[in-house]
């Protein structure tokens, strides 16, 4: 029998993880998960003093080396910028969690029926959701290959890039006091994300570079009680999940626990996807 330790093998010292999206409400989670597993964390976000703040806080409560900085996924200048000042800190980027996704200034185009929807719109949801992805995958990735070492890219999709919405649900359902629903766009941004996983998984695999989407279901984050119950209903375990519930599976595919896992997407949606 071998001596391997199975528990080491989620260990992450030494290892510079960049996670974009890193202020949202599981940014914040997958960044101290990294960080308590022994990652350099980078908080990449839109606001730099917060980033900093953030970046600050997990180096004082885990110990470990931390970098906050502000980029704008979806231009290519801050997307490159973002990349030379990882690179000058930590020399070498071994985990991308590339987690952004676009909060509308906009809510009532954000959230406008899709026969009224607007191209303008459509194209700025699209610009992070989608074009993001790709900028700081092509920018990340391409950083790895020259390294020659290999590196794992984690991106984040939604359980509504698997499945379409249950409109049903939405009747009298309010997210921080405002009436909601899930617009196509976004749909269609988590689809092409799962998919753009899988062809830079085979096109990095021979550089030993691993990429897996991580999907999550819906979350508990400021919806009325009315979507609780109604989304519930439609979930085996019977109830929303829990932001914190979605680091395990981040850590397991940063990790080499998941050294011969790659093009695949990891579900953590209470069984909604098992119906």
């Amino acid at each position: 029998m071998d001596q391997t330790s199975y528990k080491n093998l989620f260990h992450l010292n030494g290892k510079t993880a960049i996670v974009t999206g890193g202020l949202g409400i599981l940014g914040q989670r997958f960044c101290a998960g990294l960080a308590e597993f022994g990652a350099n964390v980078v908080v990449v976000d839109l606001d730099e003093e917060k980033t900093k703040a953030f970046a600050k806080q997990l180096a004082d409560r885990y110990q470990t080396k931390t970098l906050g900085i502000a980029c704008d996924v979806s231009s290519p200048c801050d997307v490159k910028m973002m990349v030379s000042k990882v690179i000058h800190e930590f020399n070498e980027i071994h985990i991308l969690h590339n987690n952004a996704a676009h909060k509308s200034k906009d809510l009532n185009a954000f959230f406008a029926p899709f026969e009224q929807y607007t191209l303008e719109e459509w194209r700025n949801i699209m610009s992070v959701n989608l074009d993001g992805m790709f900028l700081v995958a092509q920018a990340v990735g391409s950083q790895m290959v020259q390294q020659g070492k290999g590196g794992t890219i984690i991106q984040t999709a939604s359980i509504y890039g698997m499945l379409a919405p249950d409109q049903r649900i939405y009747d009298g359902s309010y997210y921080l006091g405002r009436e909601i629903n899930t617009p196509a766009v976004y749909t269609a941004s988590k689809a092409a994300v799962i998919g753009l996983t899988k062809y830079l998984a085979t096109y990095w695999a021979e550089k030993k570079i691993r990429v897996n989407t991580l999907t999550p279901g819906g979350n508990e984050s400021g919806q009325n009680d009315t979507f609780k119950k109604k989304y519930s209903v439609r979930i085996p375990l019977g109830r929303m999940g829990q932001p914190d519930e979605m680091v395990a599976a981040l850590i397991y595919l940063a990790s080499d626990a998941s050294s011969y896992v790659t093009g695949q997407n990891i579900v953590v949606d209470g069984g909604l996807s098992a119906w």
